[in-house]
């Protein structure tokens, strides 16, 4: 399905939309909303279960990259996120978004782990919850979308644009904060929760997330990451979306 066909059919279909529940809930006293805590168990992380098989997201993702993204790249992340946080005890009492709130704090050693291993388990479980064919875009992101670009066609284009100009690997991310939708880039496995404390006390939700990385594309697109982008469109889970934003 064409881009323009995409946008016509889901926001046709945005309003009948119905909300789960709430999965984002406060994270300590501070003013930040994140998912419900990522906590290892028994002192370890574990592959999270996918809800869709590895050809659910076809033609758009095929089968072969999803399992190999799935089984092997995010599995090393968590492998080597488990070796570093065996070295830190206190670490592995606490949530990885504690741990990104104040990644400053943490030990010389730590800081990469959590920076590359870290984040690379943290936002590959965000991006799998986000997948599915044929949802259809809500209406507070729909509003959300307007009141902040002008209207949905350049909402996409300006991700598109930001996703596109990423340099090498990274993740390009939908945010919410103020009430309004930004768009930001992070390199490598960086998300805006490691970004927080040395910003503005305002609360942010993260919405969306991308990953970029060639791995995620390449198998089926190569070099063509508008294509994989433009594509993305048609695999977001529009009802989790709206849920991350009540």
């Amino acid at each position: 399905m064409e881009r323009k066909d995409f946008i016509k059919t889901t926001l046709g279909l945005g309003l009948g939309i119905i909300a789960t529940s709430n999965p984002f809930k406060a994270f300590g006293n501070n003013d930040y909303l994140v998912p419900d805590e990522m906590l290892p168990i028994n002192g370890k992380y574990e592959l999270p279960k996918l809800n869709y098989a590895y050809n659910a997201l076809e033609p758009y993702i095929d089968a072969q990259t999803m399992e190999i993204h799935y089984t092997k790249h995010h599995q090393a992340y968590i492998t080597k996120l488990n070796e570093g946080l065996s070295k830190d005890p206190n670490a592995i009492q606490k949530s990885l978004e504690s741990l990104f709130l104040d990644l400053d704090k943490q030990s010389k050693e730590l800081i990469p782990v959590l920076r590359n291993h870290g984040g690379g388990h943290w936002n590959h479980s965000f991006f799998w919850e986000q997948l599915k064919v044929g949802t259809a875009v809500g209406p507070n992101f729909q509003a959300l979308a307007i009141k902040s670009f002008g209207s949905i066609e350049m909402f996409w284009n300006t991700f598109t644009k930001m996703a596109s100009s990423i340099f090498g690997s990274g993740w390009c991310w939908v945010i919410l904060q103020n009430g309004q939708l930004k768009i930001v880039n992070t390199p490598n496995q960086e998300n805006p929760l490691m970004n927080a404390p040395k910003a503005a006390k305002d609360k942010i939700k993260i919405v969306i997330g991308l990953d970029v990385w060639e791995h995620a594309y390449y198998l089926k697109y190569q070099n063509k990451r508008v294509d994989y982008i433009n594509s993305f469109w048609n695999v977001i889970n529009w009802e989790v979306v709206e849920n991350r934003i009540i």
